[in-house]
């Protein structure tokens, strides 16, 4: 029994093993090491902080949302995250979207909670180019899309720099060669290293502090519209991540739980021939 123990204490801690090793697999992208942050969804007990999903929204809606797709939502399910029919009514009912009339007419109508976020661009041509050839990424998925994605979408979000002011020695730092130009429409982030293109990126600097208010009166600077962005990205890219965290555990204890009675019975059944 006090082996079946010893094996279940290590079990847990595997489980939170990935986030351990974040750390790590952010470093081995190469430049600066992303932003430390820790995440109310990480581990296997993590779970959503609703108020900071809400912010997030809020945030995607105000500023990304213009450029910025999100495809695989729909807005009936913001219910998820504690807003009530109503809002989503609302927010639905805020956007006009494409639609096709019984005469096969193409129309736009108000928007409804059972539709898809509505897309900024009609085509990827087209926001590519309004974005200096560069389609803007859909951001479903985004958090999973990249290497230590929570992090990576945190530190980038805060990763802007103005390239004139940095001095000979920070260039150094960042590995720049000496004829490293900063094209017109590009912009410096020091965590963005897209192959021979490093640091460059089409999208200018997107969050400024008090850049939106919250009803909440939550911080509006940076940083913790960040995180708040961070956690609804999350969310959206896994909305059923606290459920299957719950099933895992359940499963988890159940078959300790079932080991252990097995060895009990085997205990019994055998003792006779010991």
């Amino acid at each position: 029994m006090r082996k079946l123990i010893a094996t279940g204490a290590l079990v847990l801690p595997l489980l939170a093993a990935p986030a351990a090793l974040a750390p790590v697999l952010a470093e081995s992208g190469g430049g600066p090491a992303l932003l430390p942050a820790r995440f109310s969804f990480e581990g296997p007990f993590g779970t959503y902080d609703r108020a900071a999903a809400q912010r997030g929204f809020h945030v995607y809606k105000e500023v990304c949302s213009a450029c910025h797709s999100l495809s695989l939502l729909s807005y009936r399910n913001l219910m998820d995250l504690g807003l009530s029919e109503a809002a989503v009514k609302g927010i639905a009912a805020s956007v006009q979207i494409e639609d096709v009339n019984d005469k096969g007419e193409k129309i736009e109508r108000q928007g409804k909670p059972s539709d898809r976020f509505r897309k900024p661009f009609p085509n990827e041509a087209a926001a590519a180019a309004a974005n200096g050839g560069a389609a803007p990424p859909d951001l479903s998925l985004i958090i999973k899309a990249r290497p230590n994605g929570p992090r990576y979408v945190f530190s980038l979000l805060q990763g802007y720099v103005e390239f004139d002011k940095l001095s000979d020695k920070e260039k150094a730092e960042f590995g720049l060669a000496k004829d490293y130009k900063l094209e017109d429409g590009k912009h410096f982030n020091k965590y963005f290293h897209p192959g021979e293109q490093g640091y460059k990126i089409n999208m200018a600097k997107p969050l400024n502090d008090d850049a939106v208010q919250f009803k909440d009166g939550s911080k509006t600077d940076v940083p913790s519209m960040a995180r708040d962005v961070v956690t609804f990205l999350a969310w959206a890219a896994d909305p059923k991540m606290e459920d299957r965290k719950r099933t895992g555990v359940r499963v988890v204890l159940f078959l300790l739980i079932f080991a252990g009675l097995m060895y009990a019975v085997k205990r019994k059944v055998w003792a006779d021939a010991h």
